[in-house]
């Protein structure tokens, strides 16, 4: 088992990047005021979904309404159908509604992000979370995706691979995954670990039938199959 301390999971990047490639990042950092909120309503209807019902879903949402307070006004019964290919309806309608009351109170009626940019990490976190619905995987993806804040975002291919390597707990929750993970990644790694974590997890360590014919799973991994 490796002792994952930071020159430990260093190597462990530099390993997957041998693999797979460098990891370049392209989203903008900040953006305009409101893309931020728009990752947040998209990064709720991810929750659970393949991504392409994620694409079809935040498009008929933000086709058919013209701006946040349209979408915070409209009758749940409405969104919940606009949205439904997402799956979940109606928890996600509420979660989107949920989401923008809360933005919208906290900045005094606009639907905007932007006050989480000067928040340290663990603060704007919490703040996301307090919202209900809104756990730390989506929080992750926005404050890291959007705002570049040093905060891991744990779906299932990160937490699958992360357990098998050993860098989280097999008993961990994916609450608990975050923490861990957050606690032993260098602040400029989160992003591109996560990218490459998710890579090896489609490309190789795959839930069931991995293929541990590699590099990576041959130092690293420790899954039945290896």
């Amino acid at each position: 088992m490796t002792d994952w301390d930071d020159p430990a999971v260093r190597d462990l990047h530099t390993a997957l990047v041998d693999l797979h490639g460098p990891v370049e990042r392209t989203d903008a950092h900040g953006g305009e005021p409101g893309e931020g909120v728009r990752q947040l309503l998209t990064t709720i209807l991810s929750q659970n979904v393949a991504d392409q019902n994620t694409r079809r879903a935040a498009a008929a949402l933000f086709d058919r309404y013209d701006d946040y307070a349209a979408i915070e006004a409209a009758p749940h019964d409405e969104l919940a159908d606009t949205i439904r290919v997402a799956g979940l309806p109606d928890q996600k309608a509420a979660r989107i509604q949920r989401s923008l009351v809360s933005v919208r109170e906290e900045t005094g009626g606009a639907y905007s992000l932007a006050f989480l940019d000067a928040m340290p990490t663990d603060e704007a976190k919490a703040w996301l979370t307090g919202i209900k619905g809104v756990g730390p995987k989506t929080a992750s993806v926005v404050l890291n995706f959007h705002f570049g804040k040093p905060t891991m975002a744990v779906d299932t291919h990160v937490e699958r691979v992360s357990k098998r390597f050993g860098l989280v707990p097999e008993s961990a929750s994916n609450a608990r995954a975050h923490d861990v993970l957050d606690g032993v990644v260098p602040d400029e790694l989160t992003y591109p670990l996560h990218v490459l974590l998710i890579s090896h997890g489609r490309e190789f360590c795959a839930a069931r039938s991995p293929d541990c014919a590699n590099p990576v799973c041959e130092r690293y991994c420790d899954c039945a199959a290896c």
